[in-house]
Parts: C-alpha cells; structure tokens; sequence
C-alpha cells in the first residue's frame, strides 16, 4: 500500500505581519505569500472572512527593499505616549521609529477645484482657515521635534488661496527650516501674476510642489474633474521664467494614466526649473470617487517598472529604495544639464548608501562618477579644492560633490512615494513612516495612520478598550 504523498503550498509563505480590515478596519493578523512575481497579504478578520490583496508586483525587488534600510534617525521630542500599541497612539509616540523627513501643515480646507481624488476631501464648498497664530505654533512643535526640519511643505485644501500665504511662507523662513514646499494645483500661479511673483521674491529654500497627473485631457478629468492642461501649461511659464524650483507631483490611476511616466519625466525635462517628478499611487482616502481596487489600485512597484523599461533615464540599479522608509519610497537621483541626466544613485555603493552617518561622495572615491559629470557638462579639467557639498540629496542620502558652479538647478529626483491605505496597511512599515501631518493640537501624525484614523477625529472608535 503505497503512502499518502504530502503536497507543497502553491505559494512561498514569507512572513506575517498586522494588517487592517478592508471593511472594518480593524487591526488582523496578515500573512506574507509570494507567488511568481506578484505578493500578498491574506488576511482574516473574525467577522469578514478571508481577504487576499495584492502588495507588491515585483518578488525580488519586494525582498531587497529591507536590505536597504538604515538605522532610523530620532526626534529630539514625542508629543503623545504608547498605551494603546500601534497605530492608536499617534503621535509621534515613543514607538516611533522614524523622526520626520517631510512634515505637512495643511493651512486650509478650502479649495478652488472639487477633484474626484482628494486625500483631503476639500473642495469648494470649505471655508476653514487656520489663522497664522496657529500655524506658528505647528511650525514651532515641529522645530521642538526635529531642531532644524529637514522640509516643511504647505497644503490644503489649496494653500495658495489662504489669505495670509506669503505671510505664512515668511513664518517658515523665519525658523530654522531647510526646506519649505508649496503644495498646489496651481490655478493662482497659472492666473495671477502678482502672486507668482511675490513667490518669485521669496524663491531662496523655497519649491512649489506641482499636481501635474497627466498629458491627456480625458485622464485630467478623471482625476480632477475638469481638463487642466492650460492651467498647468501657464503654471509651468510661470514658475519657469521666475526661476522657481518645482517638483510635479503625479497621482496614478491604474488604466487612467499609468502609461505615462516616461512621457511626463520627458516633459519635466523640457523646464530649467523642474527638479523632479513624484509619482503617487492613488490612496484609498479622503473624497475617491468611483474606486474600484479590484480595477483601479496600481502599486509603488507597477510605476518602477513603467520608469525602469521606458524612460531612457533611469535603470533598475537606479531606482532603489530610500534607506530611512525602504518599503514606501523608491527614489532615483541624478545631475541634469538641460534635458540630459545621469543617474547619481547607482554609482554609490550600496554600504555608502545604508550607513548610519553617510559621507560625502566625492570625484576621487568614485571615478565612474567623474567621467560621467565630465561628459555631461563638457568638463576638462577640475581644480583640487573646487569640488563643494551641494547639500544632501535627500536627508537619509549621502551628499554629493559637484564642480564649483553646479548647484541644485543641476539636481532632477524620481520618486514614487505610496502612502499606505487599508489595503496594504502594515504596522511595521508604518512605523517607518517619514512623512508626517503637524496637527493645530502640536501633534506629529504619520500620513498614513492620519488619513485612516486621526483626520475626521474617529481613533475613539478604532482604539481597543481601555
């Protein structure tokens, strides 16, 4: 009589973490399985059942994003204690393990545009106004949490639209921020000259974030309700011929418009003053009309691939994962002059990139580099001592020396950023969080537990009893 033969698993079990509910959102347990290429979170919730999401399209990019991670840099403060475990203690609590690469103050509610995709949900019936009391208590419990924030950026709502804006941008430059953002649609630069260049006036420190999702009309209007094209055409003159540094911000919508991310890093390269692109993964949160997520979800790894095979630009070894948040950002830096790039990021080596205290890399350490900057800039010779930081290309990155005259006009960034939702919600990654909501109260929220959770004021409801 022969024995019964044992079957394998038609998967690769990886792992386990804490996921949420995609109905209840409550905190379940979620395994880790790959398949081929693709991996997944099988869930189970006592009361929905089983849930099978798909986290990642790429197996061995999904296994070598850990590999990347560093040790996390602290808060000089915590504004909240850990009673309850994560996420029901934001924050920052003293569980955190990431201090805040990009901090967010959202200004206002209000908005000029009612988009059918808004994390927000603002639109133009809001009217809330922070007054600029209360935004210089923000900007203080920030600087109380990181000394010298690495990068403030201004939302909404539209922050352009707030009343005391260039009051509020003077506030930041005021404090001992590094970098300060303006997150926008850009409807006030494309329309009001004035106003462009009063920013122009200010431009030292200073990047207009740019929502820029699309070339095509038909897909504008999905995501925003209405065809933009002109209104991003006339922001981008304008921010052009006032020398304004600006990042265009992408959100991507599987079968809307995650096919044009070479055509969109091509266009960036038409403008001297863009300094990169940031594509989003559309988020389930906020105002999301018409989401389907057996349709419409599209992951950080679908729109590496998309950069990998089309740009021309950047390969596989450059885009790596960012060492402080690995699993969330995928970022690829290079040196511009005009619509040429190399890349930056896969001549440094990987040790350089994952130490606790990088170095500055520098021509002689890394010959590859050289040659490659002397070619783009028509470069014959660089004197010894001519070489200069042109300051980090990232907080977590190693900085870079460049020829003297060279600065960040001469930086361009690909970045895909996914901020999780309560499809691939895990606890773990989500103590990496680096990018951070400053709330009116001075507390430090992570975007992605705030979007969930502390926006419309629920944790009451999720949080386990006392």
């Amino acid at each position: 009589m022969n024995a019964p033969l044992r079957k394998s698993r038609p998967y690769l079990f990886y792992g386990q973490t804490q996921s949420l509910c995609e109905t209840c959102l409550k905190l379940v347990p979620a395994k880790i399985l790959i398949d081929g290429d693709d991996v997944y979170y099988q869930k189970r919730c006592r009361e929905h059942g089983v849930q099978m999401t798909k986290i990642s399209s790429d197996a061995a990019y999904y296994r070598a994003e850990l590999s990347f991670l560093k040790p996390g840099d602290r808060p000089l403060d915590v504004q909240t204690r850990t009673d309850f475990g994560c996420p029901y203690d934001c924050g920052l609590c003293p569980d955190h393990e990431q201090h805040s690469c990009l901090a967010i103050i959202e200004v206002n509610e209000a908005c000029n545009l009612t988009c059918p995709v808004c994390f927000a949900g603002s639109s133009q019936q809001a009217t809330k106004q922070l007054d600029p009391a209360t935004i210089g208590r923000m900007m203080d419990a920030l600087v109380a949490s990181e000394g010298e924030p690495d990068l403030l950026q201004l939302s909404g709502g539209e922050p352009t639209i707030h009343p005391d804006i260039l009051t509020i941008v003077d506030m930041a430059r005021e404090r001992p921020i590094r970098h300060l953002m303006i997150n926008t649609n850009g409807l006030r630069i494309a329309t009001d000259p004035a106003f462009a260049d009063a920013l122009a006036e200010r431009r030292t420190g200073l990047e207009i974030y740019l929502q820029f999702d699309s070339l095509r009309p038909e897909a504008l209007k999905d995501l925003r309700g209405a065809d933009l094209s002109k209104v991003r055409r006339n922001a981008l003159d304008a921010l052009e011929a006032r020398g304004i540094s600006t990042t265009l911000v992408c959100t991507v919508k599987k079968g809307v418009n995650d096919d044009e991310m070479a055509d969109i890093i091509a266009h960036a390269l038409t403008y001297r003053c863009v300094r990169g692109v940031t594509f989003q993964p559309i988020q389930d949160a906020g105002r999301n009309l018409d989401f389907d997520p057996k349709t419409d979800r599209v992951l950080l790894t679908d729109i590496r691939r998309r950069i990998v095979e089309d740009s021309g630009i950047f390969g596989e070894s450059d885009m790596i994962p960012l060492p402080c948040n690995p699993t969330a950002i995928s970022i690829g830096y290079g040196l511009r002059n005009g619509g040429q790039v190399i890349p930056v990021t896969s001549m440094i080596p990987k040790d350089e990139l994952v130490a606790e205290l990088p170095n500055a890399v520098t021509f002689e350490r890394y010959p590859m580099l050289r040659e490659r900057i002397f070619d783009l800039f028509s470069l014959s010779t660089i004197e010894p001592n001519a070489a200069q930081r042109f300051g980090d290309l990232l907080c977590c990155l190693p900085q870079v020396a460049v020829p003297e005259g060279l600065g960040y006009e001469n930086v361009f960034r690909v970045v895909v950023s996914n901020f999780m939702d309560r499809f691939d919600f895990c606890v773990g990654n989500v103590k990496r969080s680096c990018v951070h909501f400053v709330t009116p109260a001075g507390q430090i929220i992570p975007f992605e537990t705030y979007n969930l959770f502390y926006r419309n004021g629920e944790i009451d409801r999720f949080r386990p009893s006392a």
